[in-house]
């Protein structure tokens, strides 16, 4: 008898469909997996072996073939075993099962019990899109596939619980997810703005940030409060949408870095790697592909500090994501594409000591090496930045200022409306924010008056701006004139985005 079974591969972060089927034949006992399976698959016919003997059921003695279909599309990991399982136990007839409605997921111990996988919403949702409404998954997994709309979720404990179910002797409860979108309140917490002492410039420049999506470099001696800002940034940053914590939660369950308290993650990500991280970790990659930290702060903030002092190679292959907001990683056996729709705030010192320019502790380093210091970031990235801020040692009057600073909520609230303008100028397209704006759409929305263009004419001869950093310029007054709510760019709007877009780090 023939059993087919529907079940999931992960191909980066796309899930593709996968049928197991299982043949039960005279021959020789043993079962066989084809199918381009890797070793992990391979294994699954011991732990299926075990798993079956230890839940109450017999093993075929006889010749298992398992098939998973498409067979030119490779298999991993341990996804496939409660599959496998189910398929051997349909083909022996010792369960009556109506599998053309129904989606297995799941990896065996060997007594039985179903332990949690990664990349469950994404291959839910995968099933569901394909017009499957029933899903069985491990219980610890069951809040996250709830996620997914119109599907019947079924946790699974163990495959001796299963197959009571399906042999009337018991029953599995429906998991209802118990998850409210809309009851969910943005805490500031820790990181509130207010905390920060002093740097009001660098405040207003992390609202504009916010508001259009753009890319913020600080150089500021050590302990000026850096590092604090960006983490300041998430807070100010318009809540996600659904669509979007959908899209964020979906790269985190491929990671394997869902809780199981939270599925959904509703906070937009901040990602801070440490300068020692390689080019696979950075942007993604490994003999089997990855998500990358730019893929992890998607929708969020990336934090690079101490920024000279990552990999060259690493630095510089940020220059694709942050042009096309993905990343493609090529493998002999073909390319994948993940998102990287990310924030970037990089910080670093202005030279090797941290001091150079300081008005109270004197610079060791020479010119030399400051020079060489920073010329490891190179032009094209530097050009790919839209915010640039000095950030001076706070002075002694402003740490012990008693006085209440603006909180992060206040200042989200002035984000969001902003976006919202943002939201309603680029209807019907996949922009979401001015930062992602192509020249064709500068043209369009960035109207500045006959005084702004002016200045904007002086500033291209004083400055020598490349066509790029004249379009990040307009961007950026775009994003001051929307927090306004001017239409136009005015000459106000375009002075400040010019202020922020000073190259010399120096000073």
């Amino acid at each position: 008898m023939l059993a087919k079974i529907h079940t999931a591969a992960m191909v980066g972060l796309d899930a593709r469909m996968v049928e197991v089927e299982v043949d039960i034949s005279p021959g020789l006992p043993g079962m066989f997996i084809v199918g381009l399976p890797d070793t992990a698959v391979k294994e699954a016919r011991d732990r299926v072996r075990s798993a079956v003997r230890n839940s109450g059921c017999i093993f075929p003695l006889k010749r298992i073939t398992v098939n998973l279909a498409p067979a030119d599309l490779k298999k991993i990991g341990p996804t496939y075993d409660l599959p496998i399982a189910i398929g051997v136990l349909a083909s022996s007839g010792q369960i009556n099962l109506d599998a053309q409605n129904a989606f297995f997921l799941g990896e065996l111990s060997l007594d039985g019990s179903v332990r949690h996988i990664h990349g469950i919403l994404p291959m839910v949702a995968m099933a569901r899109e394909n017009g499957i409404t029933k899903a069985y998954v491990p219980a610890e997994d069951a809040g996250e596939a709830s996620l997914v709309e119109d599907m019947q979720v079924f946790p699974v404990i163990s495959l001796a619980q299963l197959v009571a179910s399906f042999q009337g002797e018991a029953e599995i409860t429906r998991f209802i997810a118990d998850i409210d979108w809309h009851d969910h309140a943005t805490e500031d917490g820790p990181h509130d703005l207010a905390h920060v002492k002093g740097q009001e410039h660098a405040k207003r420049a992390l609202e504009v940030a916010a508001a259009g999506g753009h890319n913020v470099l600080m150089v500021g001696p050590p302990g000026s409060g850096k590092t604090m800002l960006a983490r300041a940034l998430t807070t100010i940053m318009p809540s996600m949408t659904l669509e979007e914590a959908i899209e964020v939660t979906k790269i985190y369950s491929v990671s394997g870095l869902i809780s199981n308290d939270s599925p959904l993650i509703r906070q937009r990500p901040f990602r801070a790697p440490h300068y020692s991280t390689s080019h696979a970790g950075l942007v993604g990659g490994g003999r089997v592909p990855h998500p990358g930290e730019i893929s992890l702060s998607h929708r969020g903030v990336l934090f690079l500090d101490e920024f000279p002092e990552f990999n060259h190679m690493a630095l510089e292959s940020l220059r694709q994501p942050l042009e096309d907001r993905v990343v493609t990683i090529s493998r002999a056996e073909g390319s994948l594409t993940f998102p990287a729709n990310f924030l970037l705030v990089a910080a670093m010192n202005p030279c090797p000591c941290g001091y150079y320019g300081d008005p109270v502790k004197e610079c060791k380093c020479s010119s030399t090496v400051i020079t060489r210091y920073q010329k490891k970031i190179s032009g094209p990235l530097m050009d790919r930045i839209d915010i640039f801020l000095d950030i001076p040692r706070i002075d002694y009057e402003k740490l012990v200022d008693e006085r209440p600073s603006e909180h992060s909520s206040a200042v989200r609230d002035r984000v969001e409306k902003a976006r919202q303008i943002q939201i309603k100028r680029f209807n019907g397209s996949k922009l979401t924010c001015n930062a992602e704006m192509t020249t064709v759409e500068v043209k369009q929305h960035c109207k500045v008056d006959a005084a702004a263009q002016a200045l904007l004419k002086t500033a291209m001869q004083q400055i020598h701006f490349t066509a790029r950093s004249f379009h990040r310029t307009l961007k950026l007054a775009r994003t001051i004139a929307d927090l306004d709510s001017c239409d136009t760019i005015e000459i106000r709007h375009l002075a400040e985005a010019l202020q922020y877009r000073q190259r010399n780090i120096n000073q």
